[in-house]
């Protein structure tokens, strides 16, 4: 809920600031009037302060939680792993086969080709995100007043849920788009993906009709290429976003009185427990389209 003396766009403004580490100029006139001597790489104490760090500035919250539920989720299935045997499973093991057998039936949906990478990636795609995703669940006050507590700093900017921040998704995405290109340049070579870029959708067959479409495809094709990583990472971000904005709407009608309260209550449970959808079904969609894009990095057929 806002603390006392903090507007209602104060909190919420907070609450959307990511815990920036960045380097700020010689000159530059800090938060709390200070002026620096010389350049200096520090954390940003104010969004004003975590903008003019400017694009290399570094989300430590949002590395922290992503590799840390990273390692969660290795330890846990490794040890799953370690643990397995050929008696009918139970408990987390069980959850963990059934959760392996549901992706690799997903992949084998999708994908006709034969890479042993692509099933393992969208198992971890899968999995991390959704426990990226699952952060989004834990009461938007409890981790930040936690850690301002922890910091002595009551302006501490401490964001949970790395999906909502963007560097985060597209971070993602362009990993997905690298593999794409690496995957369509092995199976295709170089030839057969300029080919690919250049002669579709509109080929002729006949050579100077196709000198004539090869500026028009080319920029359909790019414009389509890059569009993939783009979209595949802004719409992650976008519902997750949308979902922590109402989450943080709703903690404030704890501080507008009982009857707001207790409604807020009820909003908030009513909105966790759609959200439990929102954030499968987010990690669901972006390993389908991940194991699409790899397909179709794959597919050396001439017409697609």
């Amino acid at each position: 809920m806002a603390s006392e003396g903090q507007t209602s766009t104060e909190y919420i403004q907070h609450h959307l600031q990511n815990l920036a580490y960045g380097k700020l100029p010689a000159g530059y006139t800090r938060y709390d009037g200070t002026v620096l001597e010389q350049s200096t790489w520090t954390v940003a104490k104010s969004s004003q302060e975590a903008t003019d760090m400017g694009f290399m500035a570094v989300h430590l919250d949002t590395l922290g939680w992503s590799i840390g539920l990273g390692l969660i989720f290795c330890f846990l299935f490794s040890r799953a792993a370690s643990k397995a045997t050929t008696d009918v499973p139970r408990g987390f093991q069980s959850f963990v086969e059934l959760l392996v057998d549901f992706v690799n039936n997903t992949v084998k949906d999708i994908f006709h080709h034969k890479n042993v990478m692509i099933a393992p990636m969208a198992l971890t795609i899968f999995v991390w995100v959704f426990l990226m995703n699952l952060m989004d669940l834990v009461p938007v006050d409890w981790l930040p007043l936690t850690a301002a507590a922890i910091a002595g700093d009551p302006h501490f900017f401490f964001k949970v849920v790395p999906t909502t921040d963007p560097n985060a998704t597209l971070g993602m995405a362009f990993t997905v788009f690298a593999f794409m290109i690496f995957f369509s340049l092995q199976q295709k070579g170089v030839l057969g993906f300029v080919k690919e870029l250049t002669l579709h959708p509109f080929h002729a067959g006949k050579w100077y009709i196709d000198i004539l479409l090869i500026p028009v495809n080319l920029i359909l094709e790019t414009v389509s290429l890059i569009a993939k990583p783009i979209s595949l990472g802004l719409r992650l971000f976008g519902n997750l976003y949308a979902g922590e904005m109402i989450f943080i709407l709703i903690a404030l009608m704890f501080s507008a009185g009982l009857v707001l309260g207790l409604f807020g209550g009820v909003l908030q449970w009513a909105w966790a427990v759609f959200h439990v959808l929102v954030i499968t079904l987010q990690a669901f969609v972006f390993m389908v389209l991940t194991t699409v894009y790899m397909a179709m990095a794959h597919d050396i057929e001439e017409e697609h």
